[in-house]
């Protein structure tokens, strides 16, 4: 299916040089001159290397056709981590290095969607937020508060944020997956 380069995202399987590859990073770059484009970190289906490709955003690029199923996040040990379908039960391991940078976002009993080609599983998707709790961040200081200012954070699962100067330790946020990003304090 003939989809617009811009709208790459984590995840998706995409036909590049007659082969499948997973999209492992995407960021949209719109730099001061000339036009925007996708810089994309893909990891080969079937050989397990990746490469960094960049793509105009109007570039037509090829999504293959996969079956999508709902799967649940059972454990992780030496042989990767294991997964169960939602329908059916059957349990399946993927290696641990799938999922990249996103990798601590995934918990026990998380809901994800896993892509499959041919009845294989090759990709990942993990829900596009997650709530995470703040373990570790500088203290606020007095005048700080005023600008648009953020601070560094350590987040329960060992992945470090930037967050604005009101969350302190022990908050709840709610973080962007794709870019490890936070996005709002928890309600």
């Amino acid at each position: 299916m003939k989809q617009l380069a811009g709208s790459i995202r984590i995840g998706w399987v995409i036909e590049y040089k007659g082969k499948p590859w997973t999209i492992t990073k995407a960021q949209h770059i719109k730099p001061g001159k000339g036009g925007a484009f996708m810089q994309v970190e893909m990891k080969s289906v079937e050989e397990g290397t990746k490469t960094n490709e960049r793509f105009r955003t109007e570039d037509s690029i090829e999504k293959m056709m996969v079956e999508d199923k709902d799967c649940q996040f059972l454990f992780e040990d030496g042989n990767g981590l294991t997964f169960m379908e939602s329908e059916t039960f059957e349990q399946f391991t993927m290696p641990a290095d799938i999922l990249g940078d996103s990798r601590p976002f995934l918990t026990d009993g998380m809901s994800v969607r896993i892509a499959h080609i041919n009845g294989r599983p090759i990709s990942v998707e993990l829900p596009l937020q997650v709530i995470c709790a703040v373990v570790e961040t500088e203290p606020v200081v007095k005048g700080q508060t005023a600008a648009s200012s953020y601070k560094p954070a350590i987040l329960d699962n060992g992945v470090r944020v930037m967050v604005p100067p009101f969350i302190d330790a022990g908050d709840k946020i709610v973080v962007g997956t794709a870019e490890a990003n936070y996005v709002e304090r928890a309600k």
